[in-house]
């Protein structure tokens, strides 16, 4: 994990754990290219900038957020990463100040829909950031600014003002493709039969299926065997 140390001029210190292999590195691209260009294009450029995407659950919205940041905490840049589907561990003050900071990343916010102290929160921060004009914010959801169900009107329209995309799912290839990388990254080879054997078998959400991987990884570290599928079978109670 990495933890990245969160400053704001209201002395509020959070510590964000990341996940280490979370990064752009490590994610199969699909058919999102473009979001991708236009995250590192955002990410590159010395003034602020929005992006809003949206997938399904499992298709890699988190993965982004954490790579965009990591890859500006490696610059020594502070940056707030604020997971609304975990909102019950902290309140809207989290935000204060962050529009001060060179990155803000905004997760799941269909989340906090309906909640009116939350949502006013949101909007004066993205408020405050486009008055200062040098945080990069990244926001998001499971559908479309305009399909949160959202109570604030005005939130919903500030949400639609920037860069939308979708975050397209990868098909069956493409997450057997993704398993390899994910594998060569931590040293070792994925078989392609026994990649499609998991995606058959398993949860086709690629978290799942990269958590399932590690544990083959560490099985077969441990049991000094090859991944084959009868040995996926064993390891797994398949």
């Amino acid at each position: 994990m990495i933890e990245v140390i969160l400053n704001t001029p209201a002395q509020l210190s959070l510590p964000l754990y990341l996940p280490d292999d979370e990064t752009f590195s490590s994610f199969w691209p699909g058919s999102n290219s473009a979001l991708l260009a236009s995250m590192t294009t955002v990410l590159n450029q010395p003034q602020g900038g929005y992006i809003y995407f949206w997938s399904r659950e499992g298709a890699g919205r988190s993965h982004l957020m954490h790579a965009a940041c990591s890859e500006l905490s490696a610059r020594d840049q502070a940056v707030g990463y604020v997971p609304l589907d975990k909102r019950t561990w902290f309140s809207p003050e989290v935000l204060e100040g962050m529009e001060q900071l060179a990155l803000v990343c905004i997760d799941n916010i269909h989340c906090i829909a309906g909640d009116e102290e939350w949502e006013m929160a949101i909007f004066n921060l993205y408020n405050r950031i486009l008055e200062v004009g040098k945080t990069r914010l990244l926001i998001s959801g499971n559908a479309p600014p305009r399909q949160l169900d959202l109570q604030l009107p005005d939130l919903a329209s500030r949400l639609d003002w920037g860069q939308i995309y979708w975050l397209q799912p990868l098909n069956d290839d493409e997450k057997v493709l993704a398993l390899q990388k994910r594998a060569g990254i931590r040293g070792f080879e994925l078989p392609e039969d026994v990649g499609r054997f998991l995606i058959k078998r398993l949860d086709r959400e690629m978290r799942t299926l990269f958590e399932t991987l590690d544990q083959l990884d560490r099985a077969s570290i441990r049991l000094q065997r090859k991944l084959t599928i009868p040995f996926v079978k064993e390891a797994l109670g398949l």
